[in-house]
């Protein structure tokens, strides 16, 4: 009988699924229930503190700061998921076109990337903004684009080390396409450290997400947005300092659980790699 492979756990992977598991369930459920409509406004309830109404309070609006937050974790999560996803699918195939061809494809690729990766997520939602307005769509762009180079680099990286194998250098000799090596034997060899790697930049998604709606380039209102929340808050930070604590600890916790998930998944599935940062 085979014994099914499985993830060792360890406390990194634990808390951060638990705290990604929260985040994700939290989303989920705001696209069917919140305490109450997050975009009612209640002049009369404004600036109201945790448990007078509602659980965390209300805002300068009179709006629920817990159903802003819930529609505020699946706003994040349905930016920072798509912009991630469509910085690897593109990385993955420039670090890979790198791996397999080298010369001047690889050097072209990196040099590109550099260029790339000099410009950060913020000012590029500015220059995409620019050209399609400020919103979702911007920032998605701006943080696939800053994506691209971090994701070409770590697949060239850990694609390279696999070209050296010996059972690559066998399917080479027996005439079989570079496209065909890649797919067939390199990608699913190199699975893990994508896996990884995408916890990690879902970490950092999150987080300029939370940037760009606070400098008015991300979701845009009534929608709730974290970022947002905290840039409304300045104005009452001496009177409700609830305004700000919760967004804050929100973000923190989002990003601190998918970073400990990645570090866990690390851990796990290659465990030589225990203590070593990821490659950004």
């Amino acid at each position: 009988m085979t014994k099914r492979s499985r993830i060792p756990l360890n406390s990194a992977l634990v808390v951060g699924g638990i705290l990604t598991a929260l985040l994700i369930v939290t989303a989920l459920v705001s696209l069917v229930w919140t305490p109450e409509v997050p975009t009612r406004v209640r002049v009369a309830m404004r600036l109201k503190s945790p448990g007078e109404v509602g659980f965390l309070g209300t805002d300068h609006f009179g709006r629920d700061v817990a159903s802003l937050l819930m529609v505020g974790a699946w706003n994040s999560l349905a930016i920072a998921w798509p912009a991630v996803l469509l910085g690897a699918a593109i990385g993955t195939a420039i670090g890979c076109a790198a791996a397999a061809w080298k010369g001047i494809a690889d050097e072209i690729a990196m040099r590109v990337s550099d260029v790339v990766f000099a410009f950060p997520a913020v000012l590029s939602a500015i220059m995409i903004g620019a050209l399609l307005g400020s919103g979702p769509l911007a920032a998605i762009l701006a943080i696939a684009v800053f994506n691209i180079p971090v994701f070409a680099r770590v697949t060239r990286g850990v694609a390279l080390q696999v070209w050296t194998l010996d059972y690559i250098a066998a399917a080479r000799a027996i005439g079989k396409h570079p496209l065909r090596i890649t797919w067939e034997d390199v990608l699913p060899n190199i699975a893990g450290a994508l896996i990884v790697q995408v916890t990690i930049q879902l970490a950092l998604a999150i987080l300029t997400e939370a940037g760009l709606s606070y400098l008015g380039l991300g979701v845009r209102p009534p929608n709730p947005s974290w970022g947002r929340m905290l840039s409304d808050a300045q104005t009452y930070l001496s009177q409700a300092p609830h305004l700000a604590i919760a967004p804050g600890i929100a973000i923190a916790l989002s990003v601190l659980g998918l970073n400990l998930l990645g570090d866990g998944l690390r851990d796990a599935l290659d465990p030589t790699l225990k203590g070593r940062g990821a490659t950004a």
